[in-house]
Parts: C-alpha cells; structure tokens; sequence
C-alpha cells in the first residue's frame, strides 16, 4: 500500500472496514443527513472490484472508486478522499468528495490529498473532474477549487419543510382529487409489488432522469437501478408513490427515511414529460408529506438544481419549503 508522508501527517489507502468509524464523522461534515460507518459499508459492499477501459474514442469508462484517507501522527484520520466513476457516468469523467476536518486545514493537508486524487485521475486518464458537494457557503474551500483550476457549473438547492406543525391547505390538497377526477389513480409500490412493476417504475426514471438539468451520461440497467434505489436502506414499498393512467407509470415520488434523524428525504420525483402542468407532480409530493407525516417525520429535505424553475416554484411557493444553502458542482478539464 502506497504511503505518502509528510511533515506531521501521512496520507495512505483507506482501510475497510475500520477507517469508516473515523471517515463517516467527517462525510456528515458535507452531507445533509447523516450516515454511519455501517451505512458507508453496505455501499461499498454492494459494488464489485474496479473495472476501467476505454472506449474506441480512447475515452475513460468502466467503475472505480479509490478512497485515500490523511493520518496524523498519533493515527487521528483528519481527511477523507473518494474518487470514483459508475459504469454509466459520461465517458472520461470521474466524480470526486474530498473533507479535510476544520481544525486541520490551511496545513496543507488538504492540498496534499488532492494531489494524490489528482495523480491517480491522471494515471489512468481521465479527461475530467467533478465534485457536487462544495457548499456554497465555504468561500474557504471554494477558493481553494478556483485556484486548483476548477469553475462553478451549476448550484444545487437544499430546501427543508418543517412537518411538526404543518398542515396543507385544502386548495394544494385538492390537487389529488383533480388528477383523480381526470383519470389519474394513485397507488404504491407496496400495493403493486413484483418484477415486472418495478421495471414499469425503472423506465419512469430512466425517461424523467434525462431531463433534470446538468444530468449526463447513461441510465443504470435495471438491477443496478434497483440496488441503489429501491434497495437503499430506509426505503420502503409503502413511501413509494406511483402516479398511473390505466397500467402505464407516469409519475413517482420516493421517500428515505433516515433513522438517526427520523426525518424523510425526497429520493426522487419525476413525472412524463406529456403529463407535466397537470399538478401531478404536487399531488404525489402532498400523498409523499402524508406519509411522512405518518411515520413521525419531523421534517422533509430535498434538492433542486437552480435551473429547475418548475420544481423549484412546487417546492418553494406552493408546498412552503424552507430555502437552505445549496452545493456547487464545479469542473476541471484535464
């Protein structure tokens, strides 16, 4: 295992399963709710050994994900890296996080983690770098992205609705009696369990994947769709909301509830482009907070990319979330 050492830190391969209780801590830095050391494990459980290749253009393809992590003198991990691609992430392109904890920075921890995940981009010849998660209030870190050639593509709103003491008004309700009285049922995954509905449900995602803003590169084939959607922890059939005209899917909400927080994470919503404007998307957010509301949630996150003007308006104007600071997905070529 390759170690890098440096004056009073050195920087090495993340150890599994025994870096995570040291590495969750600082995720929860950058994440909007929380995860344990158990959690990052399953996810890494569920994906086989790195595969990279390259396409006929020469381009960056396959999966991968190194983690480096920074360790002081006396073993206290104070930083984190994880590089990684899916099979289905736009070729060339790898997608990074790197957290170093506030009490070590300006010493060059950071600085030299990203020069390791840096070097290993360019060993196997990545034509770019991605990272989603630089908060917009870090000018600290988002200084330090600018000045390692990086620039700000596209900001990602986080919005939260506080459910403790809300209660939707009888006009917003009345948005899923109107679908209904023009043809559109509601159901959930719980109520139409079995293959062949959950394929129904992955082509819904995959034809309203494609037009949320800033989304590149390919869809995930159905069993791996399934593993990182259905199949994450604290998702369950019944807050799975299904919009269906006759058989066909046309809309979806999907809820994830966190069990240290107990609060609800909108996963997902989408909605076929030909049935947009129709308040179809409200309505399964409303039958979305009602589940919430039910499970005991004491409030609802989400996450919008700026230019989603409609999504937005539901979120902010109609339902009453609360806008909270957003994440800047910023790029380098390489």
């Amino acid at each position: 295992m390759t170690v890098v050492v440096h004056m009073s830190f050195i920087i090495r391969k993340l150890k599994q399963p025994e870096d995570f209780q040291a590495v969750a801590p600082l995720v929860n830095l950058v994440w909007s709710e929380p995860t344990t050391a158990e959690r990052l494990q399953e996810d890494e459980d569920k994906i086989p050994p790195g595969q990279l290749h390259y396409n006929d253009e020469g381009e960056l393809m396959g999966w991968d994900r190194p983690k480096w992590v920074a360790e002081e003198e006396d073993g206290q991990v104070i930083a984190y890296a994880i590089v990684w691609r899916a099979p289905w992430t736009e070729p060339g392109t790898l997608i990074y996080t790197l957290i170093v904890h506030p009490e070590f920075r300006g010493k060059g921890v950071g600085t030299a983690l990203y020069a390791t995940l840096h070097a290993w981009a360019l060993e196997v010849k990545a034509s770019r770098l991605i990272n989603f998660n630089m908060k917009e209030t870090d000018e600290r870190s988002l200084a330090f992205a600018e000045k390692h050639g990086y620039i700000r593509e596209r900001l990602s709103f986080e919005s939260v609705l506080d459910l403790r003491e809300y209660t939707a008004s009888e006009q917003l309700l009345g948005s899923i009696p109107h679908a209904e009285s023009a043809g559109i049922r509601f159901v959930t995954l719980a109520e139409e369990p079995g293959e062949e509905n959950e394929r129904k449900l992955h082509e819904l995602y995959k034809i309203t994947h494609l037009d949320i803003p800033g989304y590149s590169g390919d869809f995930p084939w159905f069993e791996e769709w399934k593993k990182w959607n259905l199949g994450l922890p604290g998702v369950r059939p019944e807050w799975i909301h299904i919009a269906k005209e006759g058989d066909r899917y046309i809309g979806v909400v999907t809820l994830q509830h966190n069990e240290q927080t107990g609060a609800m994470y909108h996963e997902y919503t989408g909605v076929l482009p030909e049935y947009r404007g129709r308040r179809i998307a409200l309505a399964l957010k409303l039958l979305g907070l009602k589940s919430a509301k039910a499970a005991g949630a004491p409030y609802l996150r989400t996450h919008n990319d700026s230019a989603n003007i409609p999504m937005l308006r539901v979120n902010r104007d109609l339902m009453g979330f609360r806008a909270e600071p957003g994440s800047y997905r910023i790029v380098r070529a390489l």
